[in-house]
C-alpha cells in the first residue's frame, strides 16, 4: 500500500507542479491549439499538457517500481517513450495518420514481443479458449492499436479523456492491488495521480489540453493494463478470479472503445480512411444536443460506471451472452442520444452574443446563413 500511495502522490505533485510551467512556456512560445472548423474551443489554448502527464507518470513509476524484480516494465517504459515523442511531434508539427500508426505499431511491438503483453485466450467467447500464436498476435496488435486511438479520439471536450482515464486506471489499479500484483497497481495509480493533477487545469473552461502526447499515453497504459487484466482475472488459479474477464474488460473501456469502433465503421462504410476527421463522435453529438462540456464528461463517466457495475454483477452469465448484452446496451444508449433532435436557434447577427449569454444553445445559425441555404435548395 505504501508503494501505491507514493506512486500516486509523486505523480500528482510532479504533474501539478509542471502544468503551470508548461502553460507559461506555451504562452511565451505561442504553442497553441488554434481553433478551426472542427475545433470546439473559441480561442487558442496550450495543448502540451501531455508533457506534464508523462513527467509525473514516468518519474513516479521509475522511483516506485523495481525494474530488477519486474523485467517487463522496462519495455513498457520504452514503449511509453516512443509514444511520448510520437505525440509530442504531432502536437507541434502535425503527423500524417500513417506515421502515427507506424509509431503506434512500434510501441505495440515493444510491449508484445519484449514486454510479454499478449492475449492468450478468449476464455470461452465464441467457444474459443487458447489461441494459436498467429491469431493471438494479430488480436493483440489490433487491441493495442484500437485502445491507444480510442483515448486519442475521445479527447474532444474538457475533462472527458482525463476523467475516463482516471476511472479506468483506478479500476485496474484496485484490482491489481487486491490480486497481489503491486507493480501493475503502481503503474495504474501513477497514471491516475498524473491525470488527477492535470484535470484541475483541464476542467471546463480548460486552461490547457493534453494533446496527443497525453491521450496516446493514456491509451498505451490502458492497453497494457487491460490485456494483463484479461490474462490474470480469467485464470481460475488467480488470487481474485473473475468469470467473463473479457466482458468486464470491455465494460471498463466501453465509452472510448464503442465510440472509436462506431466512428471507424461509419468512415469505412463511407469509403473514407478510418482516421479521417469528422464530427461524429459521441461528445460532438451531445454538444449538438445542448449539453455543456462538464455535463458531457460527467454523463459519459456515469454511463461507464453503470456498465462496469452491470458487467460485474452479472459476470456469472455465460460470456457468449454477457458480451452481446453489453454491446446491445451500448447501441441502445447511443441510439437514445442520437435520435434526440439537436437544438437549433436562428438569430440575426447582432443578437448572437446576447442569445449566447442567455441560453447557451449549441447550434446557432445566423439568419443570413439560413436564407442562403433556403435559396440553394
Amino acid at each position: 500500500m505504501e508503494v501505491i500511495l507514493l506512486a500516486t502522490i509523486l505523480a500528482f505533485v510532479i504533474t501539478f507542479t509542471a502544468i503551470p510551467v508548461i502553460i507559461n512556456v506555451s504562452d511565451i512560445k505561442k504553442l497553441y491549439d488554434v481553433p478551426n472548423a472542427r475545433k470546439i474551443h473559441a480561442k487558442p489554448i496550450p495543448s502540451l499538457g501531455g508533457l506534464g502527464i508523462f513527467a509525473g507518470f514516468i518519474i513516479s513509476c521509475l522511483i516506485t517500481i523495481s525494474l530488477s524484480n519486474t523485467p517487463g516494465f522496462q519495455y513498457y517504459f520504452a514503449a511509453a517513450l516512443v509514444i511520448f515523442f510520437l505525440g509530442l511531434k504531432d502536437d507541434i508539427l502535425i503527423l500524417t495518420p500513417m506515421k502515427k500508426i507506424i509509431g503506434q505499431m512500434i510501441a505495440a511491438f515493444i510491449i508484445i514481443y519484449k514486454g510479454g503483453i499478449v492475449i492468450q485466450s478468449m476464455h470461452g467467447f465464441l467457444g474459443v479458449h487458447e489461441l494459436p500464436e498467429i491469431i493471438s498476435l494479430i488480436l493483440t496488435y489490433l487491441t493495442v492499436i484500437v485502445i491507444i486511438n480510442s483515448f486519442n479520439l475521445i479527447d474532444g471536450v474538457d475533462g472527458l479523456a482525463a476523467g475516463l482515464g482516471i476511472f479506468t486506471t483506478l479500476v485496474f489499479g484496485i484490482y491489481f492491488y487486491f490480486a497481489g500484483l503491486p507493480p501493475y497497481a503502481a503503474l495504474a495509480f501513477a497514471m491516475c495521480g498524473s491525470l488527477l493533477a492535470f484535470l484541475i487545469f483541464n476542467r471546463s473552461p480548460a486552461r490547457i489540453f493534453m494533446g496527443d502526447t497525453g491521450s496516446l499515453l493514456i491509451g498505451l497504459v490502458n492497453a497494457i493494463l487491460v490485456i494483463k487484466f484479461i490474462n490474470i482475472a480469467g485464470t481460475p488459479a488467480a488470487k481474485i478470479p473473475l468469470q467473463s474477464s473479457p466482458a468486464i474488460a470491455i465494460s471498463i473501456l466501453i465509452i472510448p472503445l464503442f465510440d472509436t469502433l462506431r466512428v471507424f465503421a461509419i468512415r469505412i462504410f463511407n469509403r473514407r480512411s478510418p482516421f479521417s476527421p469528422d464530427r461524429n463522435h459521441i461528445h460532438h453529438i451531445l454538444l449538438d444536443r445542448g449539453m455543456s462540456h462538464k455535463a458531457i464528461s460527467l454523463a459519459l463517466l456515469g454511463v461507464n460506471m453503470v456498465f462496469v457495475a452491470l458487467a460485474y454483477s452479472i459476470r456469472f452469465l455465460n460470456i457468449n451472452l454477457l458480451v452481446p448484452i453489453i454491446v446491445i446496451l451500448a447501441f441502445g444508449s447511443f441510439s437514445f442520444v442520437y435520435l434526440r433532435k439537436p437544438r437549433v436557434m436562428v438569430v440575426t447577427a447582432g443578437d448572437t452574443e446576447d442569445i449566447l449569454q442567455l441560453t447557451k444553445p449549441t447550434r446557432i445559425l445566423p439568419l443570413s446563413a439560413v436564407k442562403k441555404a433556403a435559396e440553394q435548395n
